[in-house]
Formats: C-alpha cells, structure tokens, sequence
C-alpha cells in the first residue's frame, strides 16, 4: 500500500547522497539475504523461498526490525499483484532484492531506518544492526493458511501460502542463533509491515529476550472493532472477519489463537484491534507507539473500498475520498481512546502530507509530519521519545492544521510528492 520511488526520481537521490557500502568489510554494513529452509514452514505466496535480509555492524548489538509494507489480498486477482492495494512481490524475493533499485526496498532507502546514511533523513538507528523482513505474503505479516483462489480463472485456481507469521517468527529465530542479544531492540513497520511489527511484537520480544525494546507501528492500526459489531458501529468489521478466516488468524494454528493463549490479558480473540492496548498491558516496561495520518487514503481504502458499493462506485474521486476519511475519522477516536488506557502507549498522528496519499509517516522522509501547534518539526521527535524511554510516552494529535507549510521539511515533502506518484 505504498508508491515505488520512480526511475526519474533515481537520479535526485543519489545526487543528494549515496550509501556507505564503500566502508564495509566482509559480513559489515552490507546486505546479507538470508534463505530461510523449508523446513522452518517459511515461505512466499508463489510458494518459493523466503528471504529477509540483515545488515551488520561490529560496534552494538543493538537493532533495528523493519517489516515492509505493501499491499494484501485474498482473491486470485489481487494475490497476482499489479495494483497498490494487492499483494507486493507477488514473484517472491530474489537474492538480489536489496541491491535493485526497481524493488521496493530501494536499496533500502525506501525508508530511513533501513539505510546507514539517507539522503533525506537521519535517525539514531541507522548505527544499528538492521534487518529488513521482506513481505511477500499478501497478509499483513500475520497469516498461517493456504488458500485457493479461483475467482477469475476457475480453470487455473491459484494456491496461495499466507505463510506471514510462520516467516516472522522464523526471522526471530534465526536472529536468536545467528546474532546476540540485543542491549535494545526496536521493531517496526510501514502499512502492512505496521501492522505485522505489532502484531509479531510478543513473538520477537520473547525469543530474542532484549534488555530493553520499543515499537512504532507506523500506519497499519488495528482499530477497535469487536467481531459482533454491526458496519454502522465499526466499519473495518467487514475487513476484520473477513481476514480471520482467509489468513487464518483465529484458526487453531493462527497468531491470534496462539498470541491469547499464551497471554490472556492480552485482549480477545473476538477484537483482532485489541492488541493495540493489549500490547501496553502484557509489556508495561516497554514504550509502545503507533503512527498514522488522520486523511490516510491508502490504507483507509484497503480497509473500506472493496466492502462498501457506495464507496467503490463513487461518482468521482473527490466523493471517494470524503466517504473513505469519514468512516477512517470514526474508527480513528476510539481506537486513540483505548491506547490512552495504557501510560506506556503514545501516538503520533498529524493531519496529513501529499507524499504517498498522507499514508506512512516513515518512508522516504519524516518531512511532512509536523505538528506544529506542539512544537514538533517531524515524526523523528516520536521517535527520539520511544527509544531514549525518558519522560511521559509522547502522545500528539494535530488539532489545528496550518493552512501552509511554515517547516522547511514539510515543503521540501510536498514538493518531492509529485515525483513520486
């Protein structure tokens, strides 16, 4: 559910800065992919093998996990791939993904936690380990089911391994042997990949055992939705019970089982979105946030579009949009209201930017992202306060949007948001 940096737009990214592979040696600050076996159940959708990738560093133990976003299906067209809502690396992930532009990782500078020096943005992890987990499963991260799709070619149903939660806890594992304990760990994600960083969130901190840990979901919320709720109380409803059944989630192998038995206090099996404060109560010592705009139209519309006619057959696209943002703004105030239960969860959620349809406040820049009526220039601010874990969990809503860019980082994002469509 995110938009591909162009080839035009190539040339302006590396004028402004390149990456330090230069410096590496061999196993360091470079990108290592890791095929994980078929044994570990670990796979994409197509069936072929799954790879994530790790880039190290010899001077800290401390890393950074980043789920990647991308789109989700669960029908024969949307699994094949091809438009911004479905499933993204339909063909799987070559060993060559981190090093071709054209894939969305964009050598990693699809975001900034993924590269050592980005060209648009710093942050305090990019002196970390960093892995990068790689989605080409179609199911936010989470799925534990093969499906068989034939709805647009009975003659040729295509099976599809939701295989997203098997992968994850893989990585985890591999993590567990393969590198050390981290002194801190921070997970997190964009789109589909924020919504698998919380979700996955216990797996990851009870296999890898750090000494200290934080998330930032970014732009992938499960919203308070209980399974009984009628459209009209919770319009993600439909969204919900529909993936329960075609991930598996709730089946007797899926997270969601398997996430409430080991922690009851965690929520309910009939409120996928209750792990959004769940999380807060199972984990009080560590700080965990989410982050969204409040006119996301991408991730608004893969919750909504496919599930309301008055939506998809909108007359133009000015009343698409308003539709969309009016059923996001209801499910938007209580969803903030359930994290406020928890004094270890903060939020981060500003009005909007052009770039990407106001959706993911952490891919390409933190431009765009102020709050200006709290003094905040960027989501980077949300970030420093999760992981330095000094004073009250930061907790920001954009009430008062200016009407024009008074931050030079937030033009700068509204102007690169046409190069990137």
């Amino acid at each position: 559910m995110i938009r591909l940096f162009p080839a035009r737009v190539a040339a302006r990214v590396l004028a402004l800065g390149v990456l330090g592979a230069s410096a590496a040696h061999a196993g360091y600050f470079q990108w290592e992919a890791v095929e994980l076996p078929a044994s570990s159940g670990a796979s994409c959708g197509n069936g072929t093998p799954y790879r994530f990738f790790v880039n190290r560093t010899p001077f800290t133990s401390k890393t950074v996990v980043m789920f990647e976003g991308g789109g989700a299906c669960w029908d024969q067209a949307a699994c094949k791939g091809g438009t911004l809502l479905d499933a993204v690396n339909p063909d799987g992930i070559p060993a060559n993904y981190m090093s071709d532009f054209n894939r969305q990782a964009h050598w990693g500078l699809v975001t900034p936690f993924t590269a050592r020096v980005h060209p648009l943005q710093a942050v305090q992890t990019q002196s970390w380990n960093i892995v990068y987990v790689t989605y080409c499963t179609g199911d936010v991260h989470t799925g534990n089911k093969v499906g068989v799709y034939n709805n647009v070619d009975p003659s040729q149903p295509l099976a599809y391994y939701h295989r997203g939660a098997v992968n994850a806890k893989a990585v985890a594992a591999w993590m567990a042997k393969n590198m050390k304990q981290p002194e801190h760990l921070m997970l997190t994600g964009f789109s589909a990949g924020g919504v698998g960083s919380a979700a996955l969130y216990p797996a990851f901190r009870e296999t890898l055992a750090p000494k200290k840990m934080a998330l930032l979901s970014d732009s992938g919320p499960l919203f308070d939705v209980p399974k009984n709720a009628t459209p009209t109380q919770a319009p993600s409803v439909l969204l919900h019970n529909k993936i329960r059944t075609v991930w598996g989630l709730d089946g007797p192998q899926g997270l969601v089982t398997e996430l409430i038995a080991r922690y009851p206090q965690a929520g309910s099996a009939d409120n996928l979105g209750s792990i959004t404060a769940g999380l807060g109560k199972i984990f009080p010592k560590d700080r965990i946030g989410y982050a969204n705009f409040q006119e996301d139209t991408n991730f608004s519309a893969f919750s909504y579009q496919k599930f309301y006619p008055e939506i998809a057959n909108a007359p133009d696209e000015a009343t698409r949009l308003k539709l969309l943002n009016q059923k996001w703004r209801q499910e938007l105030t209580p969803w903030v209201a359930q994290m406020e239960t928890q004094p270890n969860i903060g939020y981060y959620i500003p009005n909007k930017r052009e770039l990407n349809g106001s959706h993911c406040l952490t891919i390409v820049t933190f431009g765009g992202t102020s709050i200006v009526e709290r003094g905040l220039s960027s989501v980077k601010s949300f970030v420093d306060n999760l992981l330095d874990g000094t004073g009250p969990v930061m907790r920001a809503w954009e009430a008062n949007p200016t009407s024009q860019r008074v931050l030079l980082s937030d033009w700068f994002a509204d102007w690169l948001a046409p190069l990137i469509p």
